[in-house]
């Protein structure tokens, strides 16, 4: 089962990323064009909500059941905190990860209490660019290439 999530997670995070990037890239041009705010603008945004919340759920399940889990109760805390790739499996991935899907839950909340265009393309574009920021920042890359 865990190699199946695994599989799965690894190519979800593509499809994240493209979205997200899309999203954030759609909402600074729009903001800087003052471009009115339409259907496929929300549509783009609900979308990306959607699939990282699925990647959330997914890597959910992954952490309980990858190998690196026993390695709380097996070392300790500080020994997973000591071994770099413990420490980015199993505590910096993760946090980064739902504090970046936070920021775009959030920053899609938001965006539906603002009435002008600019003020919901701005909202977007500053939560989903920190998002990415994170996401980015906390991708286990060697594991990608």
């Amino acid at each position: 089962m865990y190699e199946v999530v695994q599989i799965v997670h690894s190519y979800w995070a593509y499809l994240v990323l493209l979205v997200l990037i899309l999203a954030t890239f759609n909402a600074i041009f729009k903001t800087l064009a003052k471009k009115p705010f339409g259907p496929q603008d929300f549509r783009i945004s609900l979308f990306t909500l959607i699939v990282s919340h699925l990647q959330l759920l997914i890597g959910l399940v992954l952490y309980f059941v990858q190998p690196y889990f026993a390695a709380f109760s097996e070392q300790g805390m500080g020994a997973v905190m000591k071994d770099s790739t413990l420490r980015l499996y199993l505590v910096e991935h993760p946090l980064t990860m739902i504090i970046s899907i936070v920021l775009i839950t959030v920053g899609y909340s938001k965006h539906k209490k603002k009435l002008s265009s600019n003020k919901k393309f701005r909202t977007i574009a500053i939560f989903y660019a920190l998002a990415l920021l994170l996401m980015l920042s906390r991708i286990p890359w060697q594991a990608w290439f």
